[in-house]
């Protein structure tokens, strides 16, 4: 009945601030162009079906809002820092290992939730502290930076033209427009490639306009192991949607952390994540280019991101665009990761940055240094026949040495001791 009330709500929100039927569906739209480019690339980069991935996208949306009340106006898309453990997952154990280790992520997501309800945020915040999450993000682009070449590779010219699109609207458009730099390098690199004979239009104008995505719900036997690849990432995905509600939070100027509560929002994102591994699509987390459009039109009314997932759950029913998803040249894709890649490395070094994570101490050096290579040099340990390598691994190890290594080291017990004493500077250079 809440969530009922919540809409009707907001309906009325609607008509109070003056939105048209026709200005609904045209913002609706907007905030599909911002997720679109993102949301299709993690399926063409990770051999999963585009047309699931749009599906699972908008109905994992929708499932977010009923849970959380319809009060978040936040939109759910592909997460990229699955790609490297889904295809890792799939080279091992095949497209049902994949799904199931991302149905694990949403049964982690949907216990930590119950653990937040239970003991709060400060819980959540103290065992993935930036010094930890800030060094598994950066492993997670530098990671894929051989499949960035590997992929550029294929014809450099195209890559090369593609990325440079991508970058000029980045860096020089206004408006809508500047949000949806990858679609646009997308279709102006696909378009390059086009004009030099690289496409092959043939099986685009043999799909159907309409057709049910190709759903394939995974098998359990022999696929175990693959969990240990994908699941451990949730640890840091789940901060990453932390960081995205609280922009939420402080775009729309409302606490979405205390209300409906980061447990409803993590579970939100948790069910959503399970349903699409249950579809054969790639998981699910709330998307930062959506907040930039919130951003952008001051518009915050949940009922169009409502209709945006209606509109995507649609348009995946329309066999046409998802084998031209298909058509799309590697190296397009390759010079659209060269700057995505690299964005997701930058986002680890921004939080670090960010939340002042002082390299000049010991143990923060440590931690940050170790976490680095463990997950770049994409080490493997095999523990009880279960195997846990690159990023998963860096965030466990991360997370370890957080909880063991002291706070406080010698020389800040020492520094600690000289101000209590109220030492002068030359008697605490000679104290020490």
């Amino acid at each position: 009945m809440k969530i009922l009330a919540q809409s009707k709500e907001n309906f009325n929100q609607l008509e109070k601030d003056g939105i048209t039927k026709h200005r609904l569906f045209i913002l609706a739209l907007q905030h599909m162009f911002a997720m679109f480019g993102s949301t299709v690339l993690v399926p063409a980069l990770t051999g999963l079906n585009p047309a699931v991935a749009l599906f699972t996208s908008g109905l994992g949306t929708l499932i977010f809002h009923l849970i959380t009340g319809g009060k978040v106006p936040a939109y759910l898309g592909s997460s990229f820092a699955f790609i490297a453990p889904i295809i890792a997952a799939q080279n091992q154990f095949g497209r049902d290992g994949a799904m199931l280790g991302i149905i694990t992520v949403g049964l982690v997501y949907a216990l930590m939730s119950v653990v937040i309800r239970m003991l709060g945020t400060e819980f959540f915040r103290k065992l993935l502290p930036p010094v930890v999450i800030g060094p598994v993000i950066i492993t997670i682009g530098l990671g894929l930076a051989p499949t960035a070449k590997d992929m550029a590779s294929e014809h450099l010219l195209v890559a090369f033209v593609t990325l440079a699109i991508a970058v000029g609207v980045s860096v020089f458009a206004k408006g809508i427009i500047k949000v949806i730099p990858i679609l646009l390098g997308i279709i102006g690199g696909y378009t390059f490639a086009a004009f030099l004979g690289l496409v092959d239009f043939a099986p685009v104008m043999e799909a159907s306009w309409f057709a049910l995505p190709k759903f394939a719900l995974p098998t359990v036997s022999g696929n175990l192991r693959a969990i240990t690849l994908v699941a451990p990432i949730a640890l840091v995905t789940m901060v990453e949607h932390l960081g995205d509600v609280v922009a939420i939070s402080s775009t729309v100027k409302k606490d979405f952390i205390e209300e409906p509560g980061l447990h409803r929002t993590l579970l939100g994102d948790g069910i959503a994540t399970l349903v699409a591994g249950l579809f054969g699509g790639p998981p699910n987390t709330t998307y930062g280019e959506n907040v930039g459009v919130l951003a952008l039109t001051k518009v915050y009314n949940p009922v169009i991101i409502q209709l945006t997932a209606v509109i995507v759950i649609l348009s995946s029913f329309v066999q046409k665009v998802g084998i031209l998803i298909q058509t799309i040249p590697t190296a397009v894709m390759g010079g659209i990761v060269f700057l995505l890649f690299g964005m997701i490395a930058s986002i680890g070094l921004r939080t670090l940055v960010e939340n002042n994570v002082d390299l000049s101490k010991n143990r923060n050096l440590v931690i940050v240094s170790v976490t680095l290579v463990v997950g770049i040099s994409n080490l493997t340990l095999s523990f009880a026949g279960l195997e846990f390598g690159g990023m998963g691994l860096a965030a466990i190890v991360g997370i370890v040495m957080n909880l063991i290594l002291p706070a406080v080291e010698k020389d800040d017990e020492v520094e600690d001791l000289d101000e209590d004493l109220n030492l002068e500077p030359e008697l605490r250079y000679e104290a020490n």
